[in-house]
């Protein structure tokens, strides 16, 4: 699978403008990419202001979406504020080219910045099915929580989108690699870079992670498109050999 990982700053709360900025940066992108992944809140940066930007699921975001990858025939990815039934969630959205949706909503809210007194809590795990891959949806401080994100599904691409700031970037590292090796699987981390408007810095890091915990794509700090490939034979070639997926503990997750 061929995949796009676009690594860009965010227009505070300007949807309009954001989507302008990505749509020049997808066009620029090569035929041959399978998926696009944008960050965290592409839309809007990380803001608590929900009421002020939050989009409906037939809004012109999530029109957006399924008309590109409709168009240049590839799936895309990221993350935006919703309102459904009067509460709000960072969502992350799976549009196929057909145009069909699928979406997980961020289980574990940053309380640290006050997102769990805004958004609603996801209840459920997300794996997506897409070109013969299993791709299951995480959202950045999902990140530190190893149980929810533990491979009991047999998925072969974990996927993050965040904004996580520069000041906690060693940790965005390290847990990037950690969920790779623990999981046999691959891992794609999509972060923002550039200065909120709380003034939190952040500088991206952005990359892609093996099943051994081998960089595919190193960090990136630049305002960039990133293409790897990964390969699912020789991933699942070393799941036989290895096969430490097979002692893995038995439990159940309470939502």
């Amino acid at each position: 699978m061929k995949i796009a990982l676009i690594q860009s700053d965010l227009y505070w709360e300007d949807v309009s403008k954001n989507r302008k900025s990505f749509e020049s940066k997808i066009n620029e992108i090569d035929s041959g990419v399978n998926l696009v992944v944008l960050p965290e809140m592409f839309s809007t940066g990380f803001t608590m202001n929900a009421s002020q930007v939050a989009e409906t699921m037939q809004g012109e975001t999530v029109l957006w979406m399924q008309t590109i990858a409709k168009q240049k025939n590839f799936a895309i990815t990221g993350s935006l504020i919703i309102v459904e039934n009067e509460q709000y969630y960072n969502r992350m959205f799976f549009v196929f080219p057909s145009g069909e949706i699928q979406y997980y909503n961020k289980r574990h809210l940053f309380s640290l910045a006050g997102e769990d007194k805004f958004y609603t809590s996801g209840d459920k795990k997300v794996i997506v099915e897409y070109l013969g891959w299993k791709i299951c949806l995480q959202i950045c401080y999902d990140l530190r929580f190893p149980v929810f994100a533990r491979n009991v599904e047999n998925y072969d691409l974990l996927l993050y989108v965040a904004n996580w700031p520069k000041v906690r970037t060693n940790a965005w590292d390290a847990l990037l690699k950690a969920r790779a090796i623990e999981n046999l699987s691959y891992v794609v981390g999509v972060n923002r870079i550039g200065l909120d408007a709380n003034n939190y810095e952040h500088i991206g890091h952005s990359q892609a992670v093996d099943f051994l915990g081998n960089y595919i794509l190193e960090p990136q700090e630049t305002e960039a498109t990133f293409i790897v490939e990964l390969d699912k034979d020789v991933m699942l070639e070393t799941r036989k050999k290895l096969d430490f997926l097979s002692d893995k503990d038995i439990f159940e997750i309470k939502i």
